[in-house]
């Protein structure tokens, strides 16, 4: 794939709550999550300082009015509040958890997922990204969960330090997400991200990234007008001056999981890296039993991301004739659970 990370295991603390009025997030490693309407529209400032315009989007019947508080727009940064929750929630479902709209999480927690330093300033522009992302106003009619309403929320309905230390850094935090995204993720309108999207620094890459990941995806790829993909980043910035920021990101080739490249008739072009497209031979098919008994073996993990985890090994070895592929992945399961 290029830019590949290390495969580490996961797992669940005990389910210490039965109760559905909140979700404690305690799932280790949880694979990144992004809904798929944030992704395809532009939802979040780009800017890096406070950003107090009213945005407005229309594209293809969808319709979009961003409105700020006083402390500003959210920001794509302040969005790994939002990845780091769906993330943990769509692990807890597929390990068949109860999870709630509401989430209690640890700030260090989070911090170290989105690749953070965990010093006290840290702790500082974590509370200014909640305090936006409570702040900022959305009015807009795009589906989600197969409904179509045309309404206003915040990104996410309110927050509260539950815990801090006696000077006052928050330890952990409650946070209750829009009805809107959580019917997004309870339908499962998302996708996976490359845990190397929280390395980019530029708010523009993480941006091109995401819509590079929702229109791509693992298809051979994706031609897009620059005109056109100014209009779905978001940017603020003139024609001629996005371009030379995309020309920018073609020259440092750092995007994980895709390539960029300019061509003729001022269009961008976006093609996976060695390993990401689906081999022509069809995945190995797992039996329902073969699950069960994965789960055994790592009580509590998302036996899913590993079956899709061991997938991706499978491909990227040249995708073999497996003649016992269950048996195959079990053993697999078994030396990442250390027996």
């Amino acid at each position: 794939m290029g830019r590949s990370i290390t495969d580490t295991s996961g797992g669940l603390l005990p389910d210490r709550r039965q109760q559905g009025d909140f979700f404690v997030c305690d799932v280790f490693d949880a694979i990144p999550k992004d809904d798929l309407a944030s992704m395809e529209h532009p939802l979040f400032s780009l800017a890096t300082r406070p950003d107090r315009r009213i945005l407005n989007y229309e594209h293809n019947g969808v319709q979009i009015t961003v409105t700020p508080s006083v402390k500003g727009l959210a920001t794509i940064h302040d969005k790994d509040i939002l990845i780091f929750c769906i993330s943990q929630l769509m692990a807890a479902i597929n390990a068949g958890r109860q999870v709630s709209r509401t989430l209690q999480l640890k700030a260090h927690d989070l911090l170290a997922a989105t690749n953070r330093e965990t010093s006290g300033d840290a702790y500082r522009r974590l509370r200014e990204a909640f305090e936006r992302l409570a702040g900022t106003r959305i009015t807009t009619n795009i589906v989600t969960g197969e409904e179509e309403t045309t309404t206003g929320f915040g990104l996410i309905e309110s927050w509260e330090i539950v815990r801090k230390t006696r000077g006052g850094r928050m330890i952990s935090v409650a946070v209750t997400l829009s009805d809107w995204l959580y019917r997004a993720v309870l339908s499962k309108s998302v996708l996976t991200l490359s845990r190397d999207y929280f390395r980019l620094r530029k708010p523009l890459e993480r941006r091109i990234y995401e819509l590079a990941r929702k229109h791509c995806g693992r298809q051979p790829g994706w031609t897009v007008s620059v005109e056109t993909l100014l209009k779905k980043s978001g940017s603020a910035s003139p024609r001629r001056v996005f371009r030379k920021m995309l020309r920018d990101m073609i020259e440092a080739d750092h995007l994980p999981d895709y390539e960029i490249r300019e061509e003729p008739g001022d269009l961008i072009r976006f093609t996976p890296r060695s390993g990401l497209i689906e081999p022509d031979r069809p995945p190995p098919v797992l039996t329902p039993e073969t699950l069960e008994e994965a789960r055994r073996l790592m009580p509590g993990a998302d036996v899913y991301a590993l079956e899709a985890n061991w997938r991706g090994v499978w491909a990227r070895s040249g995708a073999p004739r497996l003649r016992k592929p269950d048996a195959a992945f079990l053993g697999w399961v078994r030396k990442r659970a250390g027996g």
